[in-house]
C-alpha cells in the first residue's frame, strides 16, 4: 500500500470541493497525474490487484477531506473567499513550469498547439462570466428524476475533476446541484452521496480511459489542451482584486499557493 497517497487524496479532496479548482491539477503538482489515470482505468479491468495499492490510500485521503472539511471550506468561501482564491490561484501558477518541462513546450510544440492552447484557454475563461444557476434549496429527497438528474451530474462533474483546469465543483454549480452536494456532505445523507457518487465512479471509469489515449496517441495536442485549460481556470478562480488589509492577506496566500506547488513539484521529481 501507498500510504503516503492518503495526504495526496486529502489535497485532492480539498481542491474538489472548491468551485473552479480542479483535482486533476493537483494530480499534475503532485506529479501522480499519468498514475492516477493508468491505476483508475486498470483497477476495472482483470489486473485491478495491481493498483489497489495505489487507489485505495488516494481515496481514504479524497474521502477525508470530503467528509471532514465541506463545511470548512463553506466557512472560508463564505467569510474569506478572497485569500482562499489567491491561495489556489498561486497552486495552479505554481504548476505551470511543471507541466511545461514535463511537455518539452519548447521542442515539441508547433504553432497549432499554441493555437490550441490559446482557444482553450479562451473557452474555458470564458466559464468565468457565466452566472451559476443554482437553486435556493438544496435535494434532500429523492425521486426518479431526482435520482437521474444527480447521477449525470455527478458523471460530467467526474469527468471535469479528471481534467486540469476544469473544476468539478463549478461544474456542479452550472447545473445547480452544488448545493445539494454539499449538503449531502455535511449532513452526510447518503442516498444522496451514494446516487452522485455512483455517476462519479462511472465518469471515472469512462473518462479515465479518454484521457490516457489521448495523451498515448496524441501526447502534444493533448498537453496544449491541459496547459490551456489550466491558464483558463486562473480566470476563471480570480476574484476580483481585493482592498485593504484583504490585499495583503491574500497576496500572502498567492505566494503560499506557488511555494506550496514549488514544493509539491520537487518532490514528485525525486
Amino acid at each position: 500500500m501507498e500510504w503516503r497517497n492518503i495526504y495526496r487524496g486529502f489535497l485532492m479532496g480539498i481542491s474538489d470541493l472548491i468551485p473552479g479548482v480542479s483535482g486533476g491539477t493537483v494530480a499534475f503538482v503532485l506529479g501522480i497525474y499519468d498514475r492516477l489515470l493508468k491505476a483508475i482505468s486498470g483497477f476495472f479491468s482483470l489486473r485491478w490487484k495491481q493498483h489497489i495499492g495505489f487507489l485505495l490510500p488516494l481515496g481514504i485521503g479524497i474521502g477525508a477531506a470530503l467528509l471532514s472539511l465541506s463545511k470548512v471550506i463553506d466557512y472560508l468561501l463564505a467569510h474569506h473567499f478572497e485569500p482562499t482564491q489567491f491561495f489556489f490561484m498561486g497552486l495552479i501558477i505554481g504548476v505551470l513550469p511543471f507541466i511545461m518541462k514535463e511537455a518539452d513546450v519548447k521542442n515539441s510544440f508547433a504553432s497549432s498547439h499554441y493555437i490550441v492552447m490559446i482557444v482553450f484557454a479562451l473557452l474555458l475563461a470564458s466559464m468565468a462570466f457565466i452566472k451559476p444557476s443554482e437553486s435556493a434549496d438544496p435535494i434532500t429527497t429523492l425521486s426518479v428524476l431526482t435520482v437521474i438528474g444527480l447521477f449525470f451530474s455527478g458523471w460530467l462533474a467526474s469527468m471535469a475533476m479528471l481534467l486540469p483546469g476544469i473544476s468539478g465543483s463549478f461544474l456542479l454549480l452550472l447545473l445547480g446541484v452544488y448545493s445539494t452536494a454539499i449538503n449531502a456532505l455535511s449532513t452526510l445523507n447518503l442516498p444522496i452521496i451514494a446516487v452522485i457518487g455512483g455517476g462519479v465512479i462511472v465518469g471515472f471509469i469512462v473518462s479515465s480511459r479518454g484521457i490516457q489515449y489521448l495523451l498515448t496517441h496524441f501526447t502534444n495536442m493533448t498537453y496544449a489542451i491541459i496547459i490551456g485549460l489550466i491558464l483558463g481556470s486562473i480566470v476563471v478562480i480570480f476574484p476580483g482584486v481585493p482592498t485593504g488589509s484583504t490585499m495583503i492577506i491574500s497576496l500572502i496566500m498567492l505566494l503560499l499557493g506557488l511555494l506550496v506547488s514549488s514544493l509539491f513539484s520537487m518532490v514528485s521529481r525525486t
